[in-house]
């Protein structure tokens, strides 16, 4: 769909269970090498490792959250899992939530982190054809 203007950003974070302890330039060898492994390579921009939540989190997800109703009210049990304070609702619950940013930059839609991908895969195809059929 790059061919459209679509186009995927990755922002790994260690606010979740720990789960991206490396340094920045460890992230890449460790997909491609340990997980998923077997010679894994994004094939999407991938930036350096940053706060997601809480007091020190990027401006881009504070705009993110604001701007998209929250996925869930619920964190489950965050003890040992979350690692930010303070915990708000609309804060993103685990790695994997998925925004959706229209061309003009606008948020458009919000993602749960285990949504099944077919649902986010037809939700963007349903939008990119809104998108090309007002034009």
């Amino acid at each position: 769909m790059k061919h459209m203007g679509f186009t995927i950003l990755g922002f790994p974070c260690n606010q979740f269970g720990k789960q991206e302890p490396g340094a920045n330039y460890e992230i890449l060898p460790a997909l491609k090498y340990v997980r998923p492994g077997n010679g894994f390579v994004p094939n999407f921009q991938l930036f350096e490792r940053g706060d997601v939540n809480g007091d020190h989190e990027q401006a881009l997800f504070t705009f993110l959250k604001n701007a998209c109703p929250p996925v869930g009210d619920s964190f489950g049990n965050p003890n040992e899992r979350l690692f930010w304070d303070p915990l708000r609702v609309n804060d993103i619950k685990w790695n994997f939530e998925k925004f959706l940013v229209g061309p003009d930059g606008k948020p458009l839609r919000r993602w749960f982190p285990r949504v099944n991908i077919s649902e986010v895969r037809s939700d963007i195809i349903r939008l990119i054809r809104q998108q090309y059929s007002q034009h």
